[in-house]
């Protein structure tokens, strides 16, 4: 009598166990729909000022992230480095122009299987070559999200100048012995018949990336 006591209470504990609802199910698949959406490139805009000039959800997901790239090459930062890897927690792989411009890949590499993190002073498509790297995910197959900041496009409101009075952006390179390019000027003289301000970008070199240097 024994065995069959105990099949009997096998059957019984059968009959408790209730499949899963509709709604449980659907959550089941959202959450693995979502492990998958998450891995992917995100470009992250770190405002103007200092390490806590980034948002939240910024600083949230550089938290997440496997691998940060720091563009260094286009802006700087009031504070170095250093200053941004205590504040963030996580070490940062300096990106300079070589890097993202002709070596996008070594960036792209592994974002199918984790979060990697691409950190531009200001907002991230204040340069053309931030809008390349998107298009090279893309063809890459690679998903990606921008997590947006201030930038010196917005900022110059601050001197008192209405944003919609402004002409197109200008930028000023420096000046090579074999390259001296002048059409800066004729799209400042343009603004100024048109009764627009110039907002004008200044370049800054590579390996002059402290704030002594550039006053130079």
């Amino acid at each position: 009598m024994q065995p069959a006591s105990r099949c009997t209470e096998f059957s019984v504990a059968c009959s408790q166990v209730t499949k899963p609802s509709t709604l449980e199910l659907v959550s089941i698949l959202f959450h693995s729909l979502n492990l998958i959406i998450i891995i992917m490139l995100y470009l992250i805009g770190l405002g103007l000022g200092d390490a806590k000039d980034i948002t939240v959800k910024g600083l949230e997901v550089i938290k997440q992230c496997s691998r940060v790239y720091l563009e260094a090459y286009t802006s700087i930062l009031t504070v170095g480095k250093e200053a941004l890897e205590e504040f963030y927690g996580k070490e940062l792989i300096l990106a300079d122009r070589e890097t993202v411009e002709q070596e996008a890949d070594t960036i792209l590499k592994g974002a199918h299987q984790c979060d990697v993190a691409f950190l531009v002073v200001g907002d991230p498509f204040g340069a053309t070559t931030h809008s390349d790297l998107v298009l090279r995910a893309v063809k890459l197959g690679v998903p990606y999200r921008v997590i947006h900041n201030a930038s010196i496009l917005n900022a110059v409101g601050c001197c008192g100048l209405q944003l919609y009075n402004f002409g197109e952006v200008v930028s000023v390179v420096f000046w090579t012995d074999t390259w001296k390019p002048e059409s800066f000027y004729d799209k400042i003289a343009k603004n100024r018949r048109n009764g627009m301000h110039t907002l004008c970008l200044l370049d800054i070199k590579v390996k002059e990336q402290s704030l002594e240097n550039l006053m130079k």
